[in-house]
């Protein structure tokens, strides 16, 4: 039986957003967890993307602020997505190069919770993708964090992600 063809998609995980006056909730953990897929997704041969988002104010984009936190580390095989929505298919080339890979299913990291990684994976859904969503491996820099967290691991497993922790994740 032919195996499902799979990417790790490392969404946002950029310096400044680790510079917000609110911190990422569990900053750490989460930069583990997210170092510990790439880790083992590059071991299994599985394609790794990682997704950058620009905006007007903040993340500007070829600022400090926009760059790929100092834990990540893009192999020259990596795919690197810049995007300026929600979404990382709104405005890129994501579907494209998932299509060409033959990618069926995507296992989902990264920042923020209710935003870039709820819209990417609702959209995900829509495509007909499988999703896998890593639940301890995605945040927001948000005073209710934790309780974001919680809430969005269980409306999109509800829409259809497969919930999982770092540690269940198989490549």
């Amino acid at each position: 039986m032919a195996k499902i063809r799979q990417t790790l998609l490392v969404i946002d995980v950029q310096r400044g957003l680790f510079e917000k006056p609110i911190p990422i909730y569990h900053a750490d953990e989460l930069l583990d967890h997210v170092t510990s897929l790439v880790s083992n997704a590059h071991r299994a041969g599985v394609t790794v993307i990682y997704v950058q988002h620009a905006s007007k104010a903040g993340l500007v984009e070829g600022s400090t602020a926009w760059q790929l936190h100092r834990r990540l580390k893009p192999l020259k095989k990596d795919v690197v997505i810049h995007k300026t929505h929600p979404s990382a298919f709104e405005g890129t080339d994501l579907g494209e190069v998932l299509l060409a890979r033959g990618v069926k299913r995507l296992i989902l990291t990264g920042l923020v919770t209710h935003g870039c990684v709820r819209a990417t994976c609702l959209d995900a859904l829509h495509r007909g993708y499988e999703v896998v969503l890593v639940g301890d491996a995605h945040s927001s820099y948000h005073r209710q964090a934790a309780s974001m967290v919680r809430e969005w691991n269980a409306r999109l497993a509800k829409a259809g992600a497969r919930n999982v922790n770092t540690a269940a994740v198989r490549f």
